[in-house]
């Protein structure tokens, strides 16, 4: 297997303002993309698409078991790390992009169903992560309104090439267009099952651990297992059905409708609601102002 991963840009090769605007900056089609509120849908969404390969899934389940009662942490410090990459400054992505590729290097396993012996940080493990993340983010985005035409698309496909990377995708694999990455999955489709463990994790993001008192004194759960199944349903049909789903035209148009209610309803208030300090202090720090839907 080829284990040529892509080295990590060098502070050496940009100036100080390319410094302070990131990798992405206030003109690229991902700040439009990641500063709405459509991108933590399609993020949700990525998790349950990314499920489906049997050997990434199985590094994540095997290398989670021992944190069961810090899943919101777990997914706080991955949230923080995709804003990060995208809005944070050059040098402070590089310096978290290196601390998680540091943490991958050391996870190994044997996936059962497969009888793979892998790293996590294997080059078509990270690939395929890297891969559902913008599928399922630019899709989400489409679905929900954004102002996204096919050159905007594949542009964004294009920009994220300096994500991968960041995350030590070898340069050679990546799609760089909407068709590289669309052949990407109809390539890779016969490897992907939803394996027990994939069921779980998906079943885990729909019923996620929650201290009783909020559960009985706020609606989280039932506000909680709404967004996640308006995320399951925005899955491709062939994901859902893997899962036992139905796949039904009906139900992509209904999701689509839900989604689109959800980034209205967002839209119309204040910025806070919907950005983390991270992405408004990536904004605040390139002087840009709300980017246009």
């Amino acid at each position: 297997m080829n284990r040529r991963l892509a080295p990590l840009p060098s502070p050496d090769d940009w100036t100080e303002e390319e410094d302070r605007l990131g990798f992405f900056g206030p003109g690229s089609v991902t700040w439009r993309i990641h500063g709405d509120p459509a991108y933590h849908l399609g993020a949700m969404r990525a998790l349950m698409l990314q499920a489906l390969h049997p050997v990434a899934m199985d590094g994540v389940a095997r290398n989670s078991a021992g944190f069961k009662d810090d899943w919101w942490m777990r997914i706080t410090r991955t949230g923080q790390y995709m804003e990060t990459a995208v809005f944070g400054t050059r040098t402070e992505a590089r310096r978290m992009a290196a601390r998680v590729r540091g943490y991958h290097r050391k996870l190994s396993g044997v996936e059962e169903t497969t009888g793979r012996a892998y790293r996590v940080d294997d080059p078509d493990l990270l690939l395929w992560v890297h891969s559902c993340a913008v599928e399922s983010i630019l899709t989400t985005a489409r679905r929900a309104g954004l102002d996204l035409p096919d050159r905007d698309a594949d542009r964004y496909v294009a920009e994220q090439v300096a994500f991968a990377q960041l995350v030590g995708v070898p340069l050679e694999t990546v799609p760089t267009s909407v068709a590289e990455l669309d052949a990407y999955f109809a390539g890779i489709r016969p490897e992907l099952r939803a394996t027990p463990a994939a069921v779980k994790g998906v079943r885990d993001l729909f019923l996620p651990p929650m201290p009783g008192w909020l559960q009985v004194l706020t609606p989280a759960r039932p506000v909680w297992g709404s967004l996640a199944g308006l995320c399951f349903a925005l899955l491709p049909g062939w994901a859902r059905r893997m899962y036992s789903l139905p796949g039904l035209p009906l139900t992509d148009a209904a999701a689509t409708t839900g989604l689109r209610a959800f980034r209205a309803g967002f839209l119309a208030l204040p910025d806070r609601a919907y950005r983390s300090p991270i992405v408004r202090a990536g904004f605040e720090r390139a002087g840009a102002e709300r980017l246009s839907a």
